[in-house]
Parts: C-alpha cells; sequence; structure tokens
C-alpha cells in the first residue's frame, strides 16, 4: 500500500506538458542567435572608432605634409643680337675686254608705210561689212534689188514685178526645156532654184532641186546670167536677198 502511494505520487509530479527537452533545440538557436548579434555589434563599434582616428590621421598627415606650392620665377634670357652683314667683295674688271654686241633687227614694219595702211584699212571695212550685214527674204524687203531696166519704175511694188517679169523672161529664153524629153523625163518636171543677191548685186549662193542632176545644172547656168543689179536695203543698209526661183516646164510625149 504505501509503495503503491509513492509510485503514484512520483507519476503525479512527471507531467507530459512539462518536458523541456523539446525545447532545447529552440534555445540553442536563440542563444546562438543573440551571441552573432552581440559579435557583430562590438564589431561595427570598434571599426568606427578606428575608421574616425585614421581619417583625423589622414588629414593631420596631409595639413603638415603637404608644403605649399612655391612658383619659381626662372631668368629670361635674351638672344645676342645678330652679327652685322658681310660686307660684298666687288670685284674690278678691266674696261678694255673686247665684247661682241649682238644686234637684232626688228622685223615689223613701220605704220608709216602707205601700202601696209591700205591694206589694213580695207581689211577692217571688209570685216565691219560683213558684221552687219543681214539676209532678208524677197518678200520682205524694204527696198528691192533694182533690176537693169527697172529703175524708173515708182515704188518697190512696181520694183519687185518688174524684177521677177525680168528673170522669168531670162529663164524662159535661156533654159533648154528640150532635156526633159532628152532625159526620158515625161509630164511636168519643176525645178527650184534658191539664190541670193549679195549687198553687191550680185547672185550668189545658187542652190538646186530637181529631178535630174542634168536640169540641176542647166538652172545653175541660167541663174547664172543673171546681170549684176542695184543691191537691195533694209533700214538704208545694203543687205543680202534670198529670191526662190521655180522653173516649171512639161515634157510631152512625142514631140
Amino acid at each position: 500500500m504505501g509503495f503503491s502511494l509513492k509510485s503514484a505520487i512520483m507519476r503525479a509530479k512527471k507531467n507530459p506538458n512539462a518536458d523541456l527537452n523539446k525545447f532545447r533545440l529552440i534555445f540553442l538557436q536563440l542563444g546562438l542567435i543573440i551571441s552573432l548579434g552581440i559579435t557583430y555589434f562590438g564589431i561595427e563599434w570598434s571599426f568606427q572608432e578606428g575608421s574616425d582616428q585614421l581619417n583625423e590621421k589622414l588629414k593631420l598627415n596631409m595639413i603638415v605634409d603637404e608644403p605649399p606650392p612655391v612658383t619659381e620665377m626662372k631668368p629670361q634670357t635674351v638672344p645676342p643680337p645678330p652679327p652685322p652683314p658681310i660686307p660684298e667683295v666687288i670685284e674690278v674688271i678691266d674696261d678694255q675686254l673686247d665684247v661682241e654686241e649682238t644686234h637684232i633687227e626688228s622685223t615689223e614694219t613701220s605704220l608709216d608705210d602707205p601700202m601696209e595702211k591700205v591694206i589694213k584699212v580695207e581689211a577692217i571695212v571688209e570685216e565691219k561689212m560683213e558684221e552687219k550685214i543681214e539676209e532678208v527674204p524677197f518678200i520682205l524687203i524694204a527696198d528691192v534689188p533694182v533690176y537693169p531696166g527697172c529703175e524708173n519704175e515708182a515704188d518697190n511694188a512696181s520694183k519687185k514685178k518688174c524684177m521677177s517679169a525680168m528673170i522669168e523672161k531670162l529663164v524662159k529664153e535661156e533654159f533648154n526645156s528640150n532635156l526633159g524629153a532628152e532625159l526620158g523625163l515625161e509630164g511636168i518636171n519643176r525645178v527650184i532654184v534658191v539664190f541670193t543677191i549679195d549687198h553687191k548685186g550680185y547672185v550668189t549662193n545658187i542652190k538646186v532641186r530637181g529631178p535630174h542632176k542634168a536640169l540641176e545644172e542647166e538652172a545653175i547656168r541660167v541663174v547664172s546670167l543673171i546681170p549684176h543689179m542695184t543691191p537691195g536695203h533694209q533700214r538704208n543698209r545694203p543687205v543680202n536677198v534670198t529670191y526662190t526661183l521655180p522653173i516649171v516646164f512639161e515634157v510631152r510625149p512625142g514631140i
């Protein structure tokens, strides 16, 4: 009876909820954390004190060890003046030496030469005339060239009509119209001739277009027979006048 009571009392003291072995790991971790925290704060505190002392030492060393810079004045050296120029030695040459002189004759002729003056004046006049000469068609000319025999015509229109009639008469009399039959041509044939009555009244620059070369040559021959005329004028100046002459003839078979 007594043993059982003691055993019951001992069993009652051992409460399963009061077992400290369950919290042993937690206590160990808390202890480690607290130890690490204390160590960390101790290190940080000592490092801050040491860094402040180091900075103060560095500042003191910089102030004490670095003296202010001193500017050194270097004396300027002046270059020496240049030496005086050496006088040239003039060599005296004997003036009795024989020196050959070469005489060059001018190839230019004197302007006083009358023949040269005439040639130059004529060349200048011809150049000026050629520069100012105009070329005007016959239908637009103000003062028509005057064909020999048309001098007594009253006005410009009458002189134009007279000139055309004179040239047509010359062509009818001189042009060989039988040449077309000899060349074997038939029907109506046209030879167009364009020539210039220059500022001196001569027929120049004859151009021909026809059905056969022989007819073209015949037209040139006939137009070259036009006599010298009084040149045409435009604004009271002699000009070149272009004239177009159609030569039309018919070749009938069997004639």
